[in-house]
């Protein structure tokens, strides 16, 4: 499988959204996009990246960006996990994980001794004619977020 890597054209897939509508990238043409990828709601990591990108979504926002969260949750998971971390964003419910698999981020992963497949901590910055401008992989929470918005404003 190819995986999205930075200048490549973002699919155009469509996706379900934790309101339970749908939606396709094409919908977010004409401004900067932030997809970030996280393995579980409610879990510590996930946690506090999703609290980082909520403290900074009004910068976000003055950026003209908009940020969507993807993980494997159901609609129902998602909606309680940004009821609890009043996230202003919505999040992706990729459970078909179609949405994974065209990024590349669903991996092997070593839990607890064992090998499972799992999602990557990634993130992708889209520019507003849907190009991948910046890709970070295995992402580390701390800083994360700020780093992102940094980098639209370097590129914007």
């Amino acid at each position: 499988m190819q995986m999205i890597e930075t200048g490549d054209t973002l699919p155009d897939l469509s996706f379900t959204l934790s309101d339970g509508g749908t939606a396709r990238f094409s919908d977010y043409a004409g401004r900067w996009l932030v997809l970030y990828f996280y393995p579980k709601d409610s879990t510590p990591g996930c946690t506090t990246e999703a609290g980082d990108f909520r403290d900074l979504a009004d910068a976000f926002a003055d950026a003209g960006t908009t940020i969507l969260g993807v993980s494997r949750d159901s609609v129902k998971s998602h909606q309680n996990f940004i009821a609890k971390q009043s996230l202003p964003f919505a999040l992706i419910s990729d459970t078909d994980e179609a949405v994974c698999q065209a990024f590349g981020v669903i991996q092997e992963k070593n839990m607890y001794g064992r090998k499972v497949m799992g999602i990557v901590r990634s993130t992708f910055l889209i520019d507003p004619n849907g190009r991948i401008a910046h890709a970070w992989r295995g992402v580390k929470v701390p800083g994360h977020a700020l780093a992102v918005l940094d980098q639209i404003k370097a590129l914007a």
